[in-house]
């Protein structure tokens, strides 16, 4: 589907990704910068902030005007954690111009408008609008707070937090609730300079046509910055095994327990070589076939749910689950021996085939959204040479059972957080 790459400036690129299989031109900005525990909240605002409003739209009534006449055209925002790495991404999907009634340019329309809220914000003086920043404070502040009324995020949180206390990964993607309320107009305009100038850029346009000179505005735009300094995206820091597994205990005013374990592995994030990786994760607690799910929580009923997850890029194994409190250490034990069944190659063919056409199928998946191509390619943008979810299905496709055998080896318990109900003994 990577039809091609333009270089537009130092550490920043725009990719074509051709397909046929929408009516809609899907542009994406994504920044890339590494985690900072002073910077994370002021830069995870950004997108926030500049999304919704700008110099030449200062409040939203006249923006959403604006995305009206380009035929509602619609703008998104986001604010995640990739490895070591906070990905920022600002993007405008726009119905392609064979669809206009007048044969109005709509794509290259909306190009221009991102362009402009990217680049011109509603800020003078070196400080942004003092209300776009409470308004989108305010937001943010209670986007963490709703976390912690969602206990499953918040222990997985919590758990990540404490296995890397000391790394950098540890930091919340969104910052704290105090480290967003500190954020000023003017350290928050600091930050977007930061942002243009150091930042690792990468820019999407998924469409059936590359619209002519749609990156030329980009490259002249960043011609007048000086990106000298800007970062090159690099592998994260793997997850170091440790012997004596680390244990944390929480009490809160809830009325199921938490159980969230977190584990290391030896991971080569290339996708040509993760691929058994992926296919261990799925089998031990993906699907309704994954171990985890048809004996720790169907057969033996220990939790209402358990699954399993992984982070390639960091060497990281999450197991969370839901556990009344007295269950809690037998629903431990028995995922850490369902783990040791996947060490021992002690899974059926229906499990390991069952796993790889599930992982399959959801990558055929990604050809029917938009957002999750330019998700799928804004992850890979690191890579020199990046492979198609297609590609990468084969690599699946083709994983062995010793390979999977031989990836949960690596697999090591490093923490163990448990939230449990106030008062439960």
């Amino acid at each position: 589907m990577l039809e091609n790459t333009t270089e537009l400036s130092n550490a920043a690129k725009g990719n074509f990704i051709r397909t046929e299989r929408f009516k809609t031109t899907y542009i994406s900005y994504n920044f890339y910068l590494p985690l900072d525990r002073e910077k994370t909240a002021a830069f995870a605002l950004l997108p926030f902030v500049l999304t919704t409003c700008g110099k030449e739209y200062p409040d939203f009534s006249k923006l959403n005007f604006k995305l009206n006449k380009l035929y509602s055209a619609s703008l998104s925002a986001s604010a995640e954690k990739v490895g070591d790495y906070q990905l920022l991404k600002m993007s405008i999907s726009v119905i392609d111009d064979k669809y206009a009634l007048d044969g109005e340019e709509l794509v290259v329309k909306a190009a221009e408008l991102l362009n402009s809220l990217v680049f011109e914000p509603n800020a003078e003086n070196g400080a942004f609008n003092a209300a776009d920043v409470e308004r989108e404070k305010r937001k943010a502040i209670e986007h963490i707070r709703g976390e912690l009324a969602e206990k499953r995020i918040y222990a997985r949180r919590r758990m990540i937090e404490e296995m890397y206390k000391d790394d950098i990964y540890g930091i919340p993607k969104c910052g704290t609730e105090e480290q967003v309320a500190a954020i000023t107009p003017a350290s928050l305009y600091a930050a977007w300079k930061e942002l243009l100038s150091r930042a690792a850029v990468c820019v999407n346009v998924i469409s059936s046509v590359l619209p002519q000179n749609i990156f030329d505005d980009i490259k002249s735009r960043l011609s007048l910055i000086d990106r000298s300094g800007a970062i090159t995206v690099k592998d994260s820091t793997p997850t170091r095994a440790i012997y004596a597994a680390k244990r944390v205990e929480e009490e809160m005013d809830v009325a199921q327990g938490k159980l969230v374990m977190g584990f290391s592995a030896e991971v080569d994030p290339d996708d040509r070589k993760s691929a058994p990786f992926t296919v261990m994760c799925d089998i031990f607690g993906g699907g309704p076939y994954s171990r985890l799910f048809t004996n720790v929580r169907e057969k033996m009923s220990l939790c209402y749910y358990c699954a399993a997850s992984g982070e390639k890029r960091k060497g990281l194994v999450i197991v969370d689950s839901g556990v009344e409190d007295k269950n809690a250490r037998k629903a431990e034990a028995e995922i850490l021996r369902q783990l040791e069944a996947v060490k021992a190659g002690n899974f059926t063919d229906f499990e390991f085939e069952s796993s790889k056409r599930s992982i399959v199928n959801a990558l055929k998946g990604y050809g029917d959204h938009q957002g999750a191509i330019d998700a799928w390619y804004t992850v890979k943008s690191a890579s020199n040479n990046p492979v198609s979810p297609e590609e990468f299905a084969q690599y699946v496709s083709a994983v062995d059972r010793q390979s999977v055998v031989d990836a949960a080896k690596t697999v090591k318990l490093n923490t163990v957080y448990t939230l449990k109900p106030k008062g439960d003994k």
